[in-house]
This record gives structure tokens, sequence and C-alpha cells, in this order.
């Protein structure tokens, strides 16, 4: 009885043991799922597309045939498909698109200055190859510098590519900003059979920073048909006053991979650009783990350009080659970046978003400051009033205002034009040719009038342009800042009309005659 009573205890004792067991290793796989579980919601905002060993997307972008990525002045030219050097998983999807405005033309904050290096190159002057092997494409990167562009005229210039800056981080309170003429160059580009590629200007600190970047990027040219790259830009990391001041190149280029990486994802095709002298020796870049995934576009501006060989000096692997930001273009009244891409489309990508967009139009007075005024003018002799401020094309013309004709002026802009209100409508006159004084109603001007009183001039007829950068006066002197009406920058075309005898040149520039030191200018070869 006794061994019966102790065997049953024994196995009571038995019973419960495992019962506890079983209860502990059940909490503790409880305890580590809720765990897992509860890291998987605090890091929500993992891209799910960069998981671990994530499928390769196809590049969806351009269902055309797309010519190989050369390596110039390389005697191995054979294309790979890269390794994935990348860990896909780093770095955090940004949950929603920022709100991004649209910046003003004059942001302080804006991070990438106007282009004002290179030669000067006349886009007319560049041959196409006639060896299809070879493909070679010719194409400007633009900006909000660039002003109101004229498509039209551009694509008759032999332009094949536009790439349009869409926006920019700011370099100090890293604000996300839309280019002001961002819609306006992609719809009026691909309206007059330019194929389209864009870039962003990253001041991005982090890759969570960079993903926000390429998603707003991603999503906002969506509706539109990107066929050339979506290019990650980031410069200017050397000033103490940028954000980015300090930052280690293995930060900067996984920032820079990261972009790159989403847009890819998305399936347009990524392209870093940086110049020649941050790409050689790993200056500034981890340039082997960017261009063995990605496109490059270097900037390196040579002192000739010959366009039957079109090669930069950069002897690193790259497929687009920016070679100047002097360029002149038809259609676009400012100097502009031209580039060689070693590729080129026969069709054009198709739209990822076909919500349709509302037409954007630029606004032609957006680089001009106006000083607001309210008082009548009339003109001096007469004075054409055009629907824009700058005299590239007498259709513009809407009338003459004749002296004693009358109209209100609202604005005295600093490019030498004046914007008045006449006949119910908003026009623009050049400033010099208008007068307050209502008794003037004199036909034509006097003697003592004549700025050029006193002073020879031979007549000619060339056109000029700025050495470095030049002023434009109203009289051939210096004696007065007041009479300074615009700089005249190298590349910006003007027509000399007279040299004088002393040392100041005649000019004919937006409808105005003006005076510039001869030796502070150019002549511009003909065609």
């Amino acid at each position: 009885m006794r061994n019966k009573r102790e065997l049953l205890v024994s196995l009571i004792v038995l019973a419960a043991a495992v019962i506890v067991y079983l209860s502990v290793n059940v909490y503790h796989i409880y305890s580590e799922k809720k765990a897992n579980h509860e890291e998987i919601e605090a890091d929500s905002t993992q891209n799910i597309v960069d998981g671990e060993n994530p499928e390769e997307l196809p590049d969806t972008a351009n269902s055309e045939q797309e010519a190989p990525t050369v390596t110039i002045g390389a005697a191995d030219t054979e294309t790979k498909e890269p390794e994935d050097t990348v860990t896909p998983t780093e770095g955090i999807k940004p949950s929603k698109t920022p709100n991004v405005e649209v910046a003003q033309v004059d942001d302080a904050e804006d991070p990438q200055a106007k282009g004002t290096k290179g030669i000067e190159v006349d886009i007319i002057n560049l041959a196409t190859p006639d060896n299809e092997a070879n493909i070679v494409t010719y194409g400007i990167d633009v900006a909000k510098w660039q002003g109101v562009i004229d498509w039209e005229k551009v694509k008759t210039s032999g332009i094949d590519f536009a790439m349009i800056r869409i926006g920019y981080r700011t370099q100090v309170t890293g604000e996300i900003f839309e280019d002001p003429y961002a819609k306006y160059n992609l719809q009026q580009a691909q309206a007059n059979g330019i194929k389209i590629g864009v870039y962003f200007f990253s001041t991005a600190i982090n890759k969570e920073e960079a993903k926000e970047e390429a998603k707003w990027v991603s999503d906002y040219i969506a509706p539109y048909p990107i066929t050339y790259p979506v290019v990650y830009n980031c410069e200017g990391f050397t000033d103490e006053n940028n954000r980015q001041y300090g930052m280690s190149i293995d930060a900067r280029s996984d920032m820079a991979i990261a972009f790159l990486e989403y847009v890819k994802k998305q399936g347009y095709t990524p392209m870093f650009y940086a110049a020649k002298n941050e790409l050689e020796q790993d200056a500034q870049w981890n340039t082997e783990a960017i261009s063995s995934k990605y496109k490059i576009w270097v900037a390196q501006y040579p002192d000739n350009f010959d366009p039957d060989t079109a090669q930069s000096s950069y002897t690193g692997k790259h497929a687009m080659w920016q070679y100047t930001s002097m360029g002149i273009v038809p259609g676009i009244d400012k100097s502009v970046d031209i580039n060689v891409a070693y590729f080129g489309y026969e069709e054009e990508a198709q739209v990822k978003d076909n919500t349709p967009q509302e037409t954007a139009t630029a606004d032609p007075t957006a680089l001009i400051n106006f000083t607001k005024a309210n008082e009548t003018v009339t003109a001096k002799i007469e004075a054409n009033l055009r629907t824009v401020p700058n005299s590239s094309d007498a259709d513009t013309i809407i009338t003459v205002l004749k002296n004693g004709d009358t109209a209100t002026r609202t604005g005295v802009g600093n490019n030498g034009w004046s914007r008045l209100e006449y006949n119910g409508q908003i026009v623009y006159a050049v400033s010099s040719y208008l007068t307050t004084n209502l008794d003037n109603t004199s036909n034509s001007p006097t003697v003592k009038d004549d700025p050029e009183t006193g002073i020879k001039f031979t007549d000619v007829n060339e056109q000029v342009t700025a050495k470095e950068i030049t002023n434009l006066r109203s009289v051939p002197n210096s004696e007065s800042k007041d009479t300074i009406v615009f700089a005249l920058h190298n590349g910006e075309i003007a027509i000399r009309t007279g040299v004088g005898d002393n040392g100041w040149s005649r000019i004919e520039y937006n409808d105005q005659i003006l005076y510039a030191v001869t030796s502070y200018l150019k002549v511009v070869p003909s065609e």
C-alpha cells in the first residue's frame, strides 16, 4: 500500500514538472513572437520592396532598345550586369510623400548655383555622328535660371533630350521645394518631341531623407513619359554653411545609393551626377560602388570641344558628359548646360500615372524684380508695348505707345523694363523709352539729350558678348551708377552697332540703345 502511495506521489510530482516545463516554454515562445511583432510594428516604415533578397523589378521605364553604357578611354567596353553589393534593407522608407511647395525663383536657400563655367558652344555647330553603331545623343539640362524656354525652337536646333530639374532640398532648413519651371518644362519639352529625363538636387543628411526625396520625385514624375534617366545631384557639401558639411564619403555615397535604388525599384533608369575631380580616386564619392550599379553623368569642362570625338578626359565609366554650362541654344535666352549621352532611345517611355495634368504656364516675369509704382507715363518718342519683358520675338509686340498716349506704370523692373496697364492689358515696355513728363510732346530728341555728343563712332554690325561680365549703360561713361541698365554676362548676346573713339561701344540689347566698355566685350563668330 505504501509502495502504491509513493508511486502515486512520484507520478503527481512528475506531471507537475512537465506542466511547469511546458508553461515556461510556451511563455517564452509567446514572448519572442510578441517582441518580434512589436519590432516589426516599430519599423513599419521600412521599405517592403527593399526586404531581404528582394526580387529585382524589371526596368520598364523605356520599352525601346538602349545602347550599352560605354567606358570612354578604357579598352574593355563589355556590358556586364553588376553584382548587387548594396544591402537594400538599410534605411527607412518614408511613410508618405512630403508636402512640397513651389519654390520662389529668388529662393536664397536654393543650394544649386547657376552654371558659369566652360567654353561657349553653339548647339547648331554640333552634328550627330553618321555611325549609328556609336550612338550619341545631345541634350541640355535646365532649371529656373533659363527662364521661359521656347521649346519648339530648342527642338529645331537639334536637341534630342532635356534633363529637367524638378526640385531640390534647401541647404540650411532641409525643406524640399519644386522648381518653379519644372511642370512647364516637362510638358513643353515633351509636347515638342524632346525626350525628357529629370534630376533632383539633394542636401539629404541621412538615408531616410534620401528616400523621402526619391519617393517625392517618383510620385511627381509619374504622369510624365520619363525616357531618359532620373538623376541624383549633390554638390556644395564642402561649404561649411551647407547642412551636409562634415559628412563622410561613405555616408554621402550611401545616401546616393538609397535614392538611386528607390527610383530603380519604381521602374526608372537611375543615374548619378558628379564632377570629374570628385569621382577620380574616390575623392568625394565611393565611385566604384556607385558606378558598378548605376549610370554616371560626369561634369568636366574642356578648353575646347571636338564634336567628331565628343569625349571627356574622365577615363572612368560614364554614360553622359556635361561639357559646358555656357551653351547657346535657340529658344533659350540664357546660357545653358549642354550634354553628350552615349545612349539613346527610339521611343518615348510610357507614363506610370495616367491622371490628366493641368497645363502649366511659365511666368515671363518670374526672374525679374519689380519695384512697385503707380504713375502715368508716355513714350519719349515711341515705345513698343509687348506681352513679355524682352525683345527676342517680334510677335510679342501688341501695339506702339506714341508720345502723348498714356499708360499706367505699375512696376519698374531691374532688367530695364517697365510693367504697364494699357487698355485693360498688362504689357511691358523699355523703361528708358518712357517718361512721366506728360508735357514732353516733342517728337524728336534735343541735341543736349544725345549721349553721343562729342564722340566719333565707327559703324559696325556684329554680335558680341561680355568676356566675363560688363555693365550696359544708358550713356557711354561711368560717371554715375544710375546709368547702369543691365549687366551683360558671358554667353548673352548683344548687337554692337558702333565703336566709339572714347573706348566705348554702342550696343543694341532688349530693344534699347546702350553702351559698354569696348575692352570688356568680345565678338561672337558668325556661323
